[in-house]
C-alpha cells in the first residue's frame, strides 16, 4: 500500500535485516524454505508451527504449499518487535519494508493467528501487545493512520497538517479506527480475557467515536485537513485540505482510503460498513467490561445514524446491474462506481462483516467490481484482478484476488485464484504489493507482510472449510 520503501536502524538491529524476506539466499526451483533460520526469527509461536506442519502436509500442490510455509509466518518472522512497558506486553508491528506501524496493517498481519491464541500463552501476549500498543496510538492522534516505534520524527514531517514526532504518517483513514476495535472485540470474544481493556482502552475507544462524530461533519468540516507538496495527485487533499464538499447525511467522511489515497467523495461506503460493525462491536463489549451503558448507547445511537444513511444513499442503480453500491458518494448526488483493491473494499465486505456474501446487494455489486465495468479491473497473461490508483494502471493486487477467494462462495473460482496467485509471485515464494497483469517479475513491495500473511490466512481457511480444493494440482 505504502510506497515509499526505508529502513530505520534505530530499531531494526542488524539481526532483525537478516530477516526481510528479500534478503535471505534460497533457491525457489528447489523449494527450500524462505522464511530465516530460527535464531534470527523476531517471533515464535509453537502453535503458529504446528499449525503450518498440519496444514502443510494437507496441501497436494508442492508451489502452493511452499507459499504457506514462507508466506503465512511471514508477520511472526519479520515485523513483531515484542516487549514489555511497565509488566504490561508492547507489541510494535511494522508493514515489512516500511518501518512504521499502520493501525489497518497491524492488525490485519497478526488476524490469521487469532484462533490460536488460546493454544499458546506468548501468542496472546503478543495480541495484548498490539491491543495496548494500538489504544496508545490512537490517544496520541486518532486522525493519524501510521506510527513511530517512538517520537522520533517522519520523512513526512513537512506535510501541511497538525504532525507530530511520534507519528509516521497523518492520513484520516475510518479503516483506522475500525481494524483495532475489530482485533480487540475478537479477542475478547475468543478469549475471554478483559486484561487488555483498562481505563486506557476505555479513553481511546471514546475518542474513536468522538472522533468518527466530528467526520460526519454536520456542523462544520472538523478539525482536521491535510495538504502535501508532491507530485502525485492521490497523495494530497483538495480544497485547502479538507476535501470536495458534502452534504451531511449521517455518514462518516474519509479523506483518504485504505490504500493511503486520498477519496474523491468523502463518504467511502465500504469504510462506512466497517464502521457501522465497529461500533455494534464496541458497544457489546463496553456493556459487558465496563457496564458503561451510557456509552454503549452512544455507539447505538451512532451506529443507527450510519445505518440509516447507508440505506439511504449508498445504493445506486448501475446501468449493467442493477442496484449496486457505490464506492464513493458525496451527498448531493454524485456517486464513483469503482472498487479498489485494498480492504475494506466493496469485494471485501462479508469479509469484515459488513453485508452477507448471499446478498442481493452485494452480489450484483461483485459481479460489477469484477467486470471491465469496473475502471480499476484489469485482465491480462499472469491474471485477473482489481488495482487502484496507488500503484496504477495494469498492476493487479494480489490481495484483491485472495479476496475474491476469501468471499466466493464457488469451487472453480476459488481454484482459479489460487492458479493467479501461484502464477504471480514471480519464484520469489511470496505475495507483492502488486505485479503487472502481463509480467509477474514486474511487482512491487518484496516484502509485504499484510499481503503475505493474508494469503496464508486463505490456505488456513481453505484447510478449514474446503479441504478438498487443496487436495489438487493447480
Amino acid at each position: 500500500m505504502k510506497r515509499r520503501t526505508f529502513i530505520n536502524n534505530s530499531i531494526l538491529t542488524a539481526s532483525a535485516l537478516t530477516t526481510a524476506p528479500h534478503l535471505l539466499a534460497a533457491s525457489p526451483t528447489q523449494k527450500a524454505t524462505m522464511r530465516p533460520e530460527i535464531s534470527r526469527r523476531l517471533f515464535r509461536s509453537e502453535a503458529v508451527e504446528a499449525e503450518i506442519s498440519k496444514i502443510k502436509k494437507d496441501i497436494a500442490d508442492p508451489e502452493i504449499a511452499w507459499l504457506f510455509e514462507n508466506c503465512y509466518p511471514n508477520t511472526l518472522d519479520t515485523t513483531v518487535h515484542f516487549s514489555e512497558n511497565q509488566g504490561e506486553p508492547d507489541s510494535f508491528i511494522i508493514t515489512g519494508d516500511i518501518n512504521a506501524m499502520w493501525l489497518r496493517d497491524s492488525t490485519a498481519q497478526v488476524w490469521p493467528y487469532l484462533h490460536l491464541v488460546n493454544e499458546d500463552p506468548q501468542l496472546k501476549k503478543l495480541f495484548r501487545g498490539v491491543i495496548n500498543r494500538q489504544a496508545n496510538c490512537i490517544l496520541i492522534d486518532p486522525y493519524a493512520n501510521a506510527f513511530n516505534f517512538g517520537p522520533t520524527g517522519s520523512e513526512w514531517k513537512s506535510d501541511l497538517t497538525e504532525m507530530k514526532p511520534e507519528l509516521h504518517e497523518r492520513k484520516w483513514e475510518i479503516d483506522s479506527l475500525c481494524y483495532p476495535v475489530r482485533l480487540s472485540y475478537h479477542y475478547w470474544k475468543k478469549t475471554g480475557d478483559n486484561s487488555p481493556f483498562n481505563p486506557n482502552w476505555l479513553k481511546a475507544a471514546k475518542t474513536i467515536v468522538k472522533t468518527f462524530e466530528e467526520q460526519q461533519r454536520k456542523t462544520g468540516k472538523g478539525p482536521y485537513h491535510f495538504m502535501r507538496l508532491t507530485e502525485k495527485q492521490t497523495d494530497t487533499v483538495c480544497g485547502a485540505g479538507y476535501g470536495n464538499p458534502v452534504k451531511p447525511n449521517g455518514l462518516i467522511c474519509s479523506t483518504f482510503r485504505p490504500s493511503d489515497d486520498a477519496t474523491t467523495y468523502l463518504y467511502l461506503i465500504p469504510s462506512n460498513y466497517f464502521a457501522l460493525v465497529s461500533l455494534r462491536q464496541m458497544a457489546e463489549l463496553v456493556t459487558s467490561v465496563y457496564k458503561d451503558g451510557n456509552f454503549a448507547a452512544q455507539c447505538q445511537v451512532l451506529a443507527d445514524t450510519v445505518e440509516k444513511g447507508l440505506k439511504q444513499y449508498a445504493v445506486s442503480s448501475h446501468l449493467n446491474y442493477g442496484k449496486v453500491l457505490a464506492f464513493e458518494i458525496d451527498g448531493y448526488g454524485n456517486r464513483l462506481f469503482i472498487d479498489d483493491a485494498n480492504i475494506p473494499s466493496l469485494l471485501g465486505m462479508p469479509y469484515l462483516g459488513g453485508i452477507k456474501a448471499d446478498d442481493e446487494l452485494y452480489v450484483n455489486t461483485r459481479k460489477f467490481v469484477l467486470s471491465k465495468d469496473n475502471p480499476w479491473f484489469f485482465e491480462g497473461k499472469v491474471a485477473a484482478g482489481i488495482g487502484g490508483p496507488h500503484v496504477g494502471a495494469d498492476m493487479i493486487w494480489p490481495m484483491s484476488i485472495i479476496m475474491r477467494a476469501m468471499t466466493s462462495t464457488n469451487d472453480q473460482e476459488i481454484v482459479q485464484c489460487l492458479k493467479w496467485l501461484k502464477n504471480s509471485h514471480a519464484g520469489t515464494g511470496f505475495m507483492h504489493e502488486t505485479f503487472h497483469r502481463d509480467d509477474a517479475s514486474n511487482f512491487t513491495r518484496k516484502w509485504f507482510a499484510w499481503a503475505n500473511t493474508l494469503f496464508g490466512e486463505l490456505i488456513s481457511k481453505l484447510h478449514e472449510e474446503r479441504k478438498h480444493i487443496l487436495n489438487q494440482i493447480f
